[in-house]
């Protein structure tokens, strides 16, 4: 454990304000004497970088495959993502290395394997039998495209159909090709004089395993018999097939058709189909056909042994129907229902009591794979409802705006968030149990809770309860409640701001101990919500106007109370009391005809019935000035204690006292400075062409807007989108630096100025150029003096000077630990008029250990900018310790968070970095290049929270989790849930007496006799490639720890056990020839004494 001595580093560096007095050298010497010795204990073993989980929903669907034994359900994607479902609370996630599209899923049932073909023409094993799944074999087709693949019930043989309309067969326990092809052109007539196209189909006889059913895309099927290598039947159709299904006795099958119909073919009836149904077609009078409709996608015939069979399709709705929704059509009997779904349909699954193929299937659900959502049908009640889906899907219902991750919360406040949420549930959801239900949950090492809170497009906000590696919904805020609703176009002239999406969040500012609420929106407006567990009206909505842009002419002294330059609702001794601003009305404008004094948005003037839950305390709105529209927020902060919120944007920073209902502070950002103002610059009027609001979200690579990233970061509107956007204090550009905005907000009680004896509530502001500014809080007492006595406000003159845009503050008490911000508990803040008196009595908590510190107990300030750390003594000032965090790149996100009774700076970078450093010292701990940034949505959405935990957004709708802890990394394997649990097949169904004498059963099929190296040779060498999976036999016992090294030891396990099995095998062989051999002996014997009477041996 090292030590560090504060004053030993004290001697060599000078102090870090702006402006030195003769005195410093005093204070330095005196401070030196003061600072103890701070003993650091986080080391680098105490750090490593791993990703734990991925939450939401897969992005960008593209195949679906279930497990009816293991009951576990598993999604492809575009991107060659694979994540698998079980029970609520067990899910995984898997990557193909190539990242090329999955076009199909099949499991090996009951077996905890999983084939994967992908867009690439590769095929792939994947073991589930461990906690994070392994590819065992890859196989990669070199001259055929993969089109589909079947693999029959409890066999090891797989078919695959190719573009070229040929069929290959691979032993899925070796990956290796069998000898035995079907060729497309054996397959056809020989008369025929085109090519059939390619597989769409391929599925074997329910009853009979030697016999194939192939569908080709032209609308061509055959059936093969694979013993004697010839087609038995052809059946010929005008329209191209998409998809086919056996009805389970093996006498029918149905296909659909492009031209919306489904057609049933009778096996032994080749010529005609046996009926022909058009699901949607308007049936037409003298017997016409129907109109066509749209394709078929896909259709599954399930029969039930108490009534008629189910058939369910996707598409085939008329061409008529113009805007109509994608739907599910579930035919029964002589009823069929039409299921309107709210995405396209990528897939569909109907999910049966058996998995037996040749048995009635009774199917009880349906999942459907939509582009967005996934959504699962109970066939078992009448009207068809849908589950209620426990997976935390719905991350993206609106897209993600901005998030922000709270670990070790109090421990009612998940609780609470729960009983106020779980009123918004919806209601007609099937009473019965979730179908998924495999796997096994992990086990719970964190005893802490963790909250993430989402902010949206569409203005709400999410709490999610994220302890222990899982995601739940807690509850939902909409905030665009507050305001009015634009009815057309032409009414919204006041929203040009944004192009869309006017009430999207861009800044989170939460008190988990007070459970105050503070949210910053892209219309440059801000509310306040407070916590009741009580329902109420709100008859006028309180709110305030801020004009934050100054004229030439609007220059005020920056010491003592700010005036507002608006008018402010009188200050009466009941808050609630008190009368909203009147809105100016929308015409309202300048002398020179501008728009001027008007919000972009309308809060509503109506009653507001507000639910349990989050209650709006107060809505600020900035205005436009002089026909130029407010500037979008870029900091704020709330504190409860104080009773203060404040928030910053390019022209300036603005106070409001939302107990009282007042502005306290509104400045330009030149103003902060006062007569400090390094740059010597004068505020200016404002600029009559219109700038750009910056209200779509770019890339930083691309200059495009991104459908999904439409918010910006918090700095983004005074910076470059390019990866060299800081601005460090050599910029002269007189443009650039009037635009200096507001980055970083802190309340603190600490050290104002050089002179303080003992420390005071302030606020210290960070700017984008890197300046960062005190400004002291006179607060009144507590109780009813509260409301009725003003808070004063006024600069301390306090500046210090980072490089790089500043993006937090923290402080640290004279032991080293953080000294968080004063806070008040939570408390019902409708109380009756009892509780109220006493109300008054009390005093706003402040945990602050400052507040009880001796005299002469100093602080410590840590300082995160785009460029480098600094911490900053206090009272003295003097920069103590500084580290450059990168030269060429710049930080997107910097935390200081709590890490095994210990304290660290975290930092992500630009160019993919994630680095530690330690506190008070800023000694390097960990520098992991983990995920160069790609777009916006990372650097908007990343940050990192208490006990090694971080996330970002990974795609629009997911979530990915990672932690920097050494400690949980070691615990998470045993966290993860286990996909694989041992279940008994059901067993076969019973062929029944005259069946098993006359014949008509199920026939089985030697596979291996036909498909093995001795009855069909070797495949072509050129044909196909096999790699083996990551991690062989050699080298991985010496694998690296971690999860690779868990991986690879999971594997040589499964290698070991199948060596073992196999020598198993082979002793049981050994036994069965010796049994055979003795039976032949005793056989033997058994003539040669048969007809020798007892008293002959």
């Amino acid at each position: 454990m090292r030590k560090f001595n504060i004053r030993k580093v004290l001697d060599g560096l000078t102090a870090v304000s702006a402006v030195a007095s003769a005195s410093s050298a005093a204070q330095q010497q005196q401070a030196g004497n003061r600072e103890t010795e701070i003993q650091e204990t986080l080391q680098s073993e105490h750090f490593q970088l791993c990703k734990t989980v991925r939450h939401g929903f897969p992005y960008q669907p593209s195949a679906l495959a279930f497990d009816p034994v293991q009951k576990i359900l598993a999604i492809g994607t575009q991107t060659g993502a694979l994540r698998l479902f079980g029970r609520p609370g067990v899910e995984c996630y898997c990557q193909h290395d190539s990242g090329a599209a999955v076009i199909q899923l099949q499991f090996l049932i009951n077996e905890g394997a999983l084939v994967s073909a992908l867009a690439d023409d590769t095929l792939h094993l994947w073991n589930l039998r461990q906690k994070r799944p392994a590819i065992l074999h890859s196989l990669k087709f070199n001259r055929e495209r993969i089109t589909f693949c079947h693999l029959p019930f409890q066999s090891k043989w797989l078919y695959v159909g190719t573009e070229r309309g040929n069929i290959h067969i691979v032993n899925v326990e070796s990956f290796t090709l069998s000898g035995y092809v079907i060729m497309w052109n054996k397959a056809i007539e020989l008369s025929s004089k085109s090519h059939p196209g390619p597989v769409v189909h391929i599925s074997d006889n329910p009853m009979d395993e030697g016999k194939l059913l192939i569908g080709f895309e032209s609308g061509t099927v055959v059936l093969w018999d694979l013993k004697s290598k010839k087609a038995d039947y052809r059946y010929t159709h005008d329209e191209a097939i998409h998809s086919v299904a056996w009805h389970h006795e093996g006498k029918q099958f149905i296909c659909s058709h492009s031209d919306g119909t489904l057609t049933i073919w009778n096996v032994k009836s080749p010529t005609k189909p046996f009926q022909t149904i058009t699901p949607h077609g308007k049936q037409l009078k003298d017997g016409k056909k129907p109109e066509p409709c749209k394709p078929i996608l896909k259709v599954e015939y399930k029969t039930t042994r108490a009534g008629e069979p189910f058939i369910i399709l996707s598409g085939g709705l008329s061409y008529d129907t113009v805007g109509r929704r994608p739907c599910l059509t579930v035919m029964h009997g002589k009823s069929t229902a039409v299921l309107e779904m709210d995405y396209s349909i990528v897939d569909f699954l109907t999910l049966c009591e058996t998995p037996y193929p040749n048995d009635f299937q009774e199917p009880y659900a349906v999942v459907v794979l939509l582009e967005k959502d996934l959504v699962l049908i109970d066939l078992a009640q009448n009207g068809y409802p849908i589950f209620e889906n426990p997976y935390p899907l719905t991350i993206h219902e609106s897209p993600v705006t901005c998030c922000e991750y709270f670990a070790d919360c109090p421990v009612d406040l998940i609780p609470a968030l729960y009983s106020v949420g779980a009123r918004q549930k919806r209601q007609g959801y099937s009473k019965k149990e979730w179908p998924i239900s495999g796997g096994n949950w992990g086990v719970i090492t964190q005893s802490y809770s963790e909250i993430i809170i989402t902010g949206h497009a569409d203005g709400s906000i999410k709490f999610w309860d994220a302890s222990a590696i899982t995601l739940q919904v807690l509850y939902k805020l909409k905030t665009a409640k507050v305001f009015e609703k634009s009815r057309n176009k032409d009414d919204r002239p006041n929203t040009d701001i944004v192009d869309e999406d006017p009430y999207a969040i861009q800044i989170i500012s939460w008190c988990p101990e007070s459970r105050m609420l503070c949210l910053a929106g892209v219309s440059a407006h801000v509310i306040i919500y407070r916590f009741s567990k009580q329902e109420v009206t709100t008859e006028v909505i309180p709110m305030l106007e801020v004009r934050l842009l100054y004229e030439i002419n609007d220059v005020e002294t920056p010491d003592g109370e700010q005036v507002p330059p608006v008018p402010t609702p009188g200050t009466g001794s009941n808050p609630q009391s008190i009368v909203p601003q009147s809105h100016p009305s929308t015409s309202s404008s300048s002398s020179d005809g501008l728009r001027d004094n008007v919000p972009c948005l309308k809060v509503k003037n109506s009653p507001l019935k507000q639910s349990p839950g989050y209650q709006i305390e107060l809505v600020i709105q900035l205005v436009w000035v002089s026909g130029e529209p407010p500037q979008q927020i870029t900091s704020l902060a709330i504190n409860s204690a104080y009773g203060l919120v404040v928030f910053g944007n390019c022209n300036g920073i603005a106070m409001v006292d939302y107990l009282q209902k007042t502005v306290l502070l509104n400045l330009g950002t030149i103003e902060l400075y006062g007569s400090n103002d390094p740059y010597r610059r004068e505020p200016r009027s404002p600029r009559k062409t219109r700038q750009p609001s910056g209200a779509g979200l770019c890339d930083i690579n691309e200059g495009t807007v991104v459908p999904e990233d439409r918010c910006k970061s918090p700095t983004s509107d005074v910076k470059d989108n390019s990866c060299s956007r800081s601005r460090s204090s050599s910029v002269t550009s007189i443009d650039k630096e009037s635009r200096e905005a507001i980055s970083a907000l802190h309340f603190c009680e600490t050290f104002t100025r050089k002179a303080d004896t003992s420390p005071s509530p302030c606020l210290w502001v960070g700017t984008t150029l890197g300046t960062v500014l005190v400004i002291v809080l006179n607060l009144p007492p507590g109780g009813e003096q509260r409301l009725l006595q003003p808070v004063i406000v006024s600069p301390s003159g306090t500046i210090l000077r980072l490089k790089g845009a500043i993006l937090r503050m923290a402080f640290l008490d004279t032991t080293g630990s953080l000294v968080p911000p004063a806070h008040e508990t939570w408390r019902e803040h409708h109380e009756d008029k009892d509780e109220k008196e006493k109300a008054k009595k009390r005093r706003p908590v402040s945990v602050s250990p400052s507040s009880s510190q001796e005299i002469s107990e100093n602080q410590y300030a840590v300082i995160c900018s785009e460029k480098q750390a600094k911490v900053i003594s206090l009272p003295s000032q003097n920069c103590i310790y500084k580290q450059n965090i990168t030269e060429t790149s710049f930080v997107l996100r910097g935390d200081i968070v709590s890490l095994s009774n210990s304290i660290c700076l975290a930092c992500f970078c630009a160019n993919g970095h994630i680095m530690t450093f330690s506190l008070p010292s800023l000694r390097p701990l960990l520098d992991v290049y983990y995920l160069p940034l790609t777009n916006m949505r990372i650097a908007r959405t990343f940050c990192f929270t208490d006990n090694g935990q971080a996330l970002y957004l990974v795609s629009p709708t997911e979530i990915q989790r990672l932690t920097y802890s050494q400690e949980t990394c070691e615990n998470l394997q045993e966290m993860l849930g286990e996909l694989f649990t041992l279940v008994e097949t059901p067993e076969a169904p019973n062929r029944g007496f005259f069946k098993g004498l006359f014949g008509g059963g199920a026939q089985s099929l030697d596979r291996e006799e036909l498909f093995g190296e001795s009855a069909s040779g070797k495949a072509s060498r050129s044909l196909a490639q096999h790699i083996p999976g990551p991690g062989g036999i050699e080298g991985v016992k010496g694998a690296a720890s971690g999860v690779v090294g868990e991986l690879a030891r999971a594997r040589l396990a499964l290698d070991e056990r199948g060596q073992k099995l196999g020598e198993l095998e082979e002793k049981t062989a050994a036994m069965l020839y010796s049994a055979d051999s003795f039976s032949k002996h005793a056989h033997e014997m058994m003539l040669k004494y048969k007809d020798k009477k007892w008293y002959q041996f």
